[in-house]
């Protein structure tokens, strides 16, 4: 079988690309693509179908991929091939851990979905379509939308890379409260295009379509490249009363939409804490002065502030809360300005400062008696001085602040436990969010700030009639900001005539209540044309809300409580049949089973949760980074070793290592072995560098060992995916499939690729780094993978493997097979042994080296 790949990826907010691969053009051809998605009521329901021929005389594989909100939850997926459907079929995850277990012994252990970047989680299948044949995939996934800002957005990245025949998106949106505003953006729209685009907009209802044919994707009438290439962007908002909010009932549930105007915003007392340990170093700690600099000059007038800088001392910019004063935010930015990243993080002691900072200034009525205090955290690491268990220091928080401050926390980058942050914060009242080392890494915290900015109402109670309504979703709230909204949902009586509402709150100035008493008949009567809905979407919309709450809820529970909450949210899951963190949905094909798991944003960790306190082991995302010292080389790999159980520890002589890193200028080898947990997050961040524009990470399988590489070159757009059967490179989403049974040398994008048959592939670009990955057949079947020319690293570079780029030597004298290294000032005891050499170029001869464990 000839084997080729096609690619479809869709964001919804959503991003279109296909693909042919280079020399085998329109042999597999798309001839249709039809992405529809009905919003009702703020809930969406997109259907994406795509038709594929296969024009060629021989067989070929087609791959189908695409990009969907984490937010969003499948729903359901088929194929259908020369007229046979092959359905999805969700389950328990528990119940698919056999088909799990069988994509992972082949080389798929991250399943159908995977994460793929701040909003996105990416679904792909692939399957064998024979000479002449036709296939047809369909997905659907469901999401509740959420206002930020005062505004729905939906976005769409259209990037086909080819002329399609049948193109075209359907967005058709209806709410019964009034379209208040509706605007439609685009970067890629000329005036052909510009036809191809049609809105039609009512008082309840709109059309927005996007069809261009053939002649208007051309770039010219003489060339087969296409002009679809950027964003495409919808956004709009609701028409609003001054009421108690809008009730939309369906079926016997209701939804009930709270977002208020016109209403004065409190006065904030607020805490910056922000992480200035070596970690921050460079990019990091420069984008988090800028924004720093733009959100200070946002704050009101009436608003109060200080600032708390912390490594491993912590420091106060005042000794009180000041006002937000032209003055005053000048003096802050001066000193915003002067700080510099140094020593270790003590994240306990800061936090805890801030609470008592806040304490002594309310005690002292230095603050506005009616205000909102609240505390956001930044950090990009793990606690490494002071108070390091996590546990302890969620407890210490959450005892101290007793529910009196807002706890909001920001996690920067992939070396900061979500999982840590994200309890810490809904203990507290608040909200965590990952954010993205990207080059809008400034404006990503300014945003989140813009969120919390105004807060307009306080402890909110929705009160709705006992007796007549069950199965509430959360109806008291803590806080509502300007431009959000608050979204209750639940099932009534269906013998109710009338179903009264009662909202309480409080604003700066007063309590407020307002009420209002809803016909349900009349209600209703508001979805009777089924064009624009969707069957029981509200019964959906509040299964969707309901699941998402108890998750929530489970972070911050422990024990039979957590186990009820996520017993609640499976069975949902189940019922409804989404695909959630505890569903898998297993997808059949005509030769076999794959299974799609939902990630979660823990699964973007890149350490592990419960550190482990050892001088013999090193956690290697608790060092801070200061200077940087040149490694020449650093090898990975990873096998099955059958002794293994539980704990996959690799520190006997004569095994293979994980990882070896030979120093320049001496002869010490160092040998890391990896000691995995049944909660080590799959995906391995292993190193990243953000100036040279590469990422290099691994999937551990089933047994932790490691089944899967990608490299990924960010400003060239390339991707190379390394797994056991094959090799896959993806060019600006051009996908190609690379056989291990070739040997070939090529240029893409000025990067070179060499693979020697059944040896190993390599990737190497003008920066004088090559990454390669050697294929061990025998005697064991793993993967190796290297670093060559590591010297040439920016001091950006980080990751499980990029931390050990900074400040490291071992330490002498030699006390027999025992010897200290020294990793940016902590020593750590390594021990003589003897391994095998698993390095294609090296010799057979075993390899003695000082071996040391580390924690992914």
């Amino acid at each position: 079988m000839e084997r080729q790949i096609f690619a479809v990826w869709l964001i919804f907010s959503s991003q279109i690309v296909l693909a042919d691969p280079v020399g085998h053009q329109n042999a597999i051809e798309i001839y249709s693509l039809h992405v529809d998605s009905k919003v009702t009521s703020r809930f969406a329901h997109t259907v994406i179908t795509s038709r594929v021929a296969n024009r060629a005389n021989v067989s070929k594989e087609a791959l189908f991929e695409v990009e969907l909100p984490k937010t969003a939850f499948i729903t359901n997926f088929s194929m259908t091939i020369d007229g046979k459907t092959y359905p999805g079929t969700i389950k328990e995850k528990k119940a698919a851990q056999i088909q799990y277990n069988a994509a992972v012994s082949r080389g798929q252990s991250a399943g159908l979905v995977r994460s793929t970047g701040r909003k996105l989680e990416q679904f792909h299948v692939s399957v064998n379509v024979a000479a002449g044949g036709k296939v047809t995939f369909e997905l659907i996934y469901e999401e509740l939308l959420k206002r930020k800002l005062g505004k729905y957005e939906l976005l769409f990245k259209v990037k086909p890379k080819q002329l399609v025949k049948h193109f075209q998106i359907d967005t058709h949106i209806f709410e019964p409260q009034g379209i208040s505003s509706l605007e439609t953006d685009s970067t890629f729209l000329t005036n052909e295009l510009s036809d191809a685009l049609t809105k039609v907009q009512g008082e309840t209802k709109a059309h927005i379509s996007f069809k261009p044919t053939l002649a208007q994707q051309r770039k010219s009438p003489e060339l087969e490249e296409t002009l679809l290439d950027g964003d495409f962007l919808i956004r709009y908002d609701v028409q609003r009363s001054v009421t108690a909010g809008d009730i939309q009932i369906v079926n016997g549930y209701f939804v009930h939409y709270f977002a208020p105007s016109e209403i004065p915003v409190f006065p904030k007392n607020i805490v910056f804490v922000i992480d200035i340990s070596g970690s921050m170093i460079g990019k990091k700690i420069q984008q988090t002065k800028e924004a720093l600099q733009k959100i200070l000059e946002d704050l009101n007038p009436d608003d109060h502030f200080n600032l708390i800088i912390f490594s491993s001392m912590v420091a106060q910019w005042k000794p009180s809360l000041l006002p937000a004063t032209e003055e005053n935010v000048e003096l802050a930015k001066e000193y915003v300005g002067a700080i510099r990243a140094q020593g270790a993080t003590d994240i306990n002691s800061a936090v805890l400062t801030a609470i008592h900072a806040l304490d002594k200034d309310t005690i002292a009525e230095l603050l506005p008696q009616q205000s909102i205090s609240m505390i956001i955290l930044l950090t990009d690491g793990q606690p490494t001085t002071g108070v390091t268990d996590v546990r302890n220091i969620q407890e210490n928080i959450k005892h101290t602040n007793n529910e009196k401050y807002f706890l909001y926390c920001l996690g920067f980058g992939f070396d900061v436990s979500y999982t840590f942050l994200e309890k810490m914060a809904l203990d507290n009242g608040g909200v965590a969010r990952r954010i993205y080392e990207d080059a809008d890494a400034a404006l990503q915290l300014q945003n989140f700030y813009h969120e919390v900015a105004t807060p307009i109402l306080k402890e909110i109670e929705m009160n709705y009639l006992d007796k007549a309504v069950q199965e509430l979703t959360q109806n008291n709230f803590k806080l509502l900001f300007d431009g959000s909204e608050i979204v209750v949902a639940g099932k009534i009586d269906n013998e109710l005539d009338v179903f009264p509402v009662e909202i309480k709150a409080q604003t700066q100035t007063s309590d407020l209540t307002l009420e209002e008493r809803v016909n349900v008949t009349e209600k209703g009567k508001v979805f009777q044309d089924q064009k624009y809905i969707f069957g029981n979407f509200i019964e959906r919309l509040w299964a969707y809300l309901t699941i998402q709450q108890l998750l929530e809820k489970s972070v911050s529970a422990e024990g039979e409580q957590q186990k009820s909450l996520e017993g609640q949210a499976l069975e949902l899951s189940l019922k409804f049949s989404f695909v959630t963190p505890l569903t898998s949905m297993v997808v059949t094909k005509p030769d076999a089973e794959e299974v799609a798991n939902k990630p979660t944003e823990a699964d973007n960790e890149n350490f592990k949760n419960d550190r482990v306190q050892n001088s013999h082991r090193l956690d290697p995302h608790v060092v801070e980074h200061h200077t940087v010292v040149i490694i020449s080389e650093v090898y990975l790999s990873r096998q099955k070793n059958p002794r293994d159980n539980g704990n996959f520890k690799n520190d006997r002589d004569g095994q293979y290592p994980d990882f070896i890193l030979q120093f320049p200028g001496e002869n010490s080898v160092l040998c890391l072995n990896i000691t995995a947990h049944s909660q080590t997050p799959a995906l391995q961040y292993l190193l990243s560098d953000p100036d040279k524009g590469i990422q290099v990470t691994g999937q551990l399988g089933e047994k932790k060992q490691f089944v899967h590489f990608e490299v990924a070159y960010q400003k060239a757009d390339v991707r190379l995916n390394v797994s056991k059967d094959h090799i896959v490179l993806n060019d600006n989403g051009n996908a190609t499939m690379l056989p291990w049974t070739t040997t070939i040398s090529f240029t893409v994008q000025g990067l070179k690729v060499n693979i020697e048959e059944e040896k190993s592939v390599s990737i190497s670009g003008a920066d004088n780094i090559t990454i390669k990955i050697s294929y061990v057949k025998f005697p064991e079947h793993f993967l190796g993978l290297y670093f060559i020319g590591s010297e040439h690293f920016s001091d950006q570079v980080t990751g499980l493997l990029g931390q050990f780029y900074f400040n490291t030597h071992f330490e002498n004298p030699i006390y027999g097979r025992r010897r200290q290294i020294d990793v940016q000032g902590r020593k750590h005891d390594t021990t003589r042994q003897r391994k095998k050499d698993y390095r294609v170029e090296s010799s057979k001869d075993p390899l003695s080296c000082w071996a040391l464990d580390i924690s992914p």
